[in-house]
């Protein structure tokens, strides 16, 4: 029985809750739609007007603020200011996990990481073995390392009721640590010049950063301005800037203004405030002000529950899924495929590289990896995931397009390089969205999704 405030919402039937992680999962398969739509675009734009799509993404932008100046082109203020907010999502989807997610304990966390380490270390290895005998063509060995959990997870929303969702729960975990990865090799392995003098000015954003955390602000603000300053050093200091993305969002509060039991407590009391003597209360909440006053009351008392790091999450996320991601993938993702030999594109080592190490590398590494890990350490699948799902789904972390194509751009400034890398991305992602979907097709039989 509800306690008297409640009874007011008893006759609406809730047909589920939906976690944050389900949530998540919802949000970026739903972006990753318009993230392929995107590349399509780039595809065509590059290819029917060249001059145009290059001219546009290279323009020169210019901010100026007293002595200080920077400009960059236009795609390079998409890859290193607006990913940076990419970043930085990630870096809360990371921190969440973590903490109350499915890598905050090891026994559910040690597939996925066992199958993100699989995942990285075989197409590495594969790339490395096509481009051993050109050391500039060798340089883009994490180019199929990454897994792109946009792309990943539109693809399998097409057969969201064939397969249980801990397959989703899986391939998004797994994604997770492969990004964790990814921002990893950018920082250690992409970084050819360090000036050291900046990385000492951003021990200083580190220490105010943590100092913030410790006296638990709540106010988003005071991190932003913070996040500014750790962009400016960490792209002075040659390090990629998207770094800085990943290093403020593990500072972000994971405590909300109001414990649950306080939440519970006023929510309660503002609700026994809402009385209807006839029986309705009436079409709108604007015909009775103590019913608007109490709505409000309760809406400040959900803001003041939620944590830091899950309104950022709320209201970053739709920009990132919506339009940052696309705009890199239209800035990006235009390959001139009229100037490209398709023979000597498909046998050049860096295409035979990426392509091999996205298409064979990564279904290899992760299933292995991860049969290994259930075995020797004893972690169980998901209920309802068979082995074949495991297999279906590591074929699809084969799409790589978003993080590959980044770090080509910071492998190779040599454009053909460039080019032919990218073709090899588009080439092993379509090959694997194929092939994993016919796997996940025919392993199960239709079922409606449990949420």
């Amino acid at each position: 029985m509800l306690p008297a405030p409640f009874s007011l919402i008893q006759p609406m039937k809730f047909l589920y809750l939906i976690s944050p992680f389900q949530h998540f999962i919802k949000r970026i398969a739903t972006g990753g739609v318009l993230l392929i739509c995107s590349a399509c675009v780039a595809l065509l734009w590059a290819n029917l007007a060249t001059h145009s799509y290059h001219s546009f993404w290279h323009a020169d932008i210019t901010f100026s603020l007293g002595p200080f100046t920077i400009s960059k082109t236009l795609q390079h203020w998409i890859d290193e200011a607006l990913m940076t907010l990419f970043f930085f999502t990630v870096g809360l989807e990371i921190k969440r996990e973590i903490l109350i997610g499915e890598l905050a304990q090891l026994r559910k966390a040690i597939l996925p990481i066992a199958a993100a380490a699989g995942g990285m270390i075989f197409p590495a290895l594969i790339y490395l073995f096509f481009t051993n005998s050109s050391p500039e063509a060798s340089q883009g060995w994490g180019i199929p390392m990454a897994t792109d959990i946009a792309f990943a997870l539109a693809a399998l929303s097409l057969l969201s009721k064939r397969i249980p969702f801990g397959v989703k729960i899986f391939l998004s975990a797994l994604a997770i640590v492969d990004d964790i990865g990814a921002v990893l090799i950018i920082a250690v392995f992409y970084t050819k010049t360090i000036y050291w003098s900046y990385l000492l000015v951003s021990l200083g954003f580190l220490v105010a950063l943590g100092i913030l955390n410790y006296i638990n602000i709540k106010k988003t603000l005071p991190y932003a301005l913070l996040g500014v300053g750790m962009w400016f050093v960490i792209l002075g200091s040659g390090i990629h800037a998207t770094v800085a993305g990943v290093i403020v969002a593990f500072f972000i509060p994971a405590k909300g203004k109001y414990h649950t039991d306080k939440f519970v407590k006023e929510v309660t009391s503002y609700l026994g405030k809402i009385k209807c003597p006839t029986g309705t209360c009436g079409y709108t909440i604007l015909l009775d002000q103590s019913h608007l006053n109490a709505v409000q009351a309760i809406e400040v008392a959900c803001h003041n529950t939620l944590t830091p790091l899950q309104r950022l999450e709320h209201s970053l996320n739709n920009w990132v899924a919506l339009i940052i991601l696309p705009l890199f993938a239209l800035a990006n993702g235009g390959v001139v495929l009229g100037n490209v030999d398709m023979v000597a594109a498909l046998t050049h080592p860096v295409t035979l590289g990426v392509s091999m190490g996205l298409v064979l590398g990564k279904p290899v590494g992760i299933f292995l990896f991860t049969l290994l890990a259930s075995k020797i350490m004893r972690a169980p699948l998901s209920k309802g995931v068979t082995w074949v799902h495991i297999g279906g789904a590591s074929i699809l972390a084969g799409i790589g397009f978003t993080m590959s194509i980044f770090i080509a751009g910071l492998s190779f400034p040599d454009r053909e390089l460039l080019e032919l890398s990218k073709f090899g991305i588009i080439l092993g992602s379509l090959i694997s969205a194929f092939i994993g979907l016919t796997v996940l097709f025919f392993s199960s039989r239709p079922e409606v999704e449990k949420i």
